[in-house]
């Protein structure tokens, strides 16, 4: 099994959403979160005064899904949130050791 972790533009969620739905994944885990990186942030005018912005809104997306789905999770989540602009995001996948579904008591694979 795979974790996968992604961040993305908090605006793109839904869009995302509906393209892992329908390649196959049947939850995840959404928070939001501020951050920073290349991007590094911007300025804004409040009242007449500038103040800097420096760790943005952005969205985290926690997916564990089976060693033969991840690749295809990857990539949809690459493609929808991509914009072509600094700030897209960035995903990670790790390994996953085991898994339990705590009504049931499933695990591994089965507890997904």
């Amino acid at each position: 099994m795979k974790l996968i972790i992604a961040t993305i533009k908090p605006f793109k969620l839904e869009e995302v959403r509906e393209a892992l739905t329908s390649v196959g994944v049947t939850g995840m885990m959404v928070t939001e979160i501020k951050g920073f990186g290349a991007q590094s942030g911007h300025t804004e005018v409040y009242r007449g005064a500038e103040y800097a912005v420096n760790f943005l809104p952005k969205l985290k997306l926690e997916i564990v899904v089976g060693d033969d789905l991840a690749p295809d999770v990857v990539e949809t989540i690459a493609k929808s949130a991509h914009t072509g602009k600094i700030g897209d995001g960035k995903i990670f996948t790790l390994d996953v050791g085991d898994a339990l579904r705590v009504r049931t008591g499933e695990t591994g694979l089965n507890a997904l």
